[in-house]
């Protein structure tokens, strides 16, 4: 596989030289883990569960400065040159208070379904890259009290054989790709605080098939009255035990004036529909400091194939429990 032998590439330059450095909590010194860590100009990479990146001039010879971010921590930004083996990041108190505790709810629910749109059609998909995170609406259709279960994240398989991919029965390209999540409050529109400080991340396979169902009962995360923002984003490729991989996030081609850097292209492809009336998904650039939430919507300046044909939205679906009145 491609990113198997970029994976050992990279491996090969860790060895070459001394490289990993390890984000950990100034107070606690446990790992801050799945940390970003942004560039400059745009580009970026994150640490591992263990809080470990790989940074070497040889792999990003014109980067002089780092901004590392993380949800419940306060930015960070350092020099590259003398970059120390282990860096601290302080909690962020003021972010964390703004967590509501909830109590937990005993009481007769109904189980309810929010269906993904699925779509094994390559050229109805999105092309996942690093640097953008998709973000989807959930308004709250009434005042009943509902706690989210599961997210359905609809996924596209390719064919290893190109003639063969409208077969049921293909061969799929194999693929190991983590990815992050995040759950927003509704903030006018777009998406605002967060509603949970834990790190909620999932790896997906071909084994997945066309759908991958991600469970976070565990966090207890109530939809709020004025509805709530899911986002995805892809974190990259891992080994066979799950372990993110030390990719290069971006190509770097030769062009008429010079180098120009092209986003890496992730597995799996996101279907995106023309089945919803509304423009529920949002996207913006993780790697930029202060970035803006932008509709996806023919106008507001995003270059794209899929807004051409009508293709808006990304069909997340959700599983939720609906309580009934005491």
């Amino acid at each position: 596989m491609k990113y198997t032998f970029s994976f050992l590439c990279i491996l090969f330059l860790i060895n070459s030289s001394t490289s990993q450095t390890k984000i950990i909590d100034q107070d606690t010194k446990y790992p801050v883990s799945y940390a970003t860590i942004s560039f400059g100009d745009g580009q970026g990479l994150f640490a591992d569960d263990d809080g470990l990146f790989v940074f070497t001039k040889k792999l990003y010879k014109d980067v002089d400065s780092l901004f590392i971010s993380s949800l419940g921590y306060k930015d960070l930004a350092l020099a590259t040159a003398n970059l120390p083996k282990v860096i601290e990041m302080q909690v962020d108190i003021n972010k964390l208070d703004e967590v509501i505790v909830t109590a937990k709810i005993d009481r007769k629910f109904k189980a309810e379904t929010i269906k993904p749109y699925l779509d094994d059609d390559y050229y109805k998909c999105w092309l996942p890259t690093i640097e953008s995170e998709i973000a989807i609406f959930f308004p709250n259709g009434n005042e009943k009290l509902k706690k989210i279960t599961s997210v359905l994240f609809p996924i596209t398989l390719e064919s290893r054989d190109w003639e063969k991919r409208k077969r049921s029965n293909a061969d799929k390209r194999k693929f190991s790709t983590l990815f992050k999540v995040k759950f927003y409050k509704n903030d006018k529109g777009v998406p605002g605080d967060v509603m949970t400080y834990t790190n909620i991340v999932f790896r997906a396979t071909e084994k997945n098939g066309d759908e991958f169902e991600l469970d976070v009962s565990k966090h207890d995360l109530f939809i709020p009255e004025d509805g709530f923002f899911v986002s995805l984003q892809v974190l990259g490729y891992t080994d066979q035990n799950g372990k993110l991989l030390p990719n290069k996030k971006y190509k770097e081609i030769k062009g008429r004036i010079g180098m120009v850097k092209i986003p890496t292209n992730f597995r799996p492809l996101l279907p995106f529909t023309d089945q919803i009336d509304a423009h529920n998904t949002f996207i913006k650039r993780v790697f930029i400091s202060g970035n803006t939430w932008v509709q996806f919507k023919k106008g507001n300046g995003i270059e794209s194939s899929l807004l051409k044909t009508n293709l808006n939205n990304y069909g997340v679906g959700i599983n939720y429990n609906q309580y009934k009145d005491e």
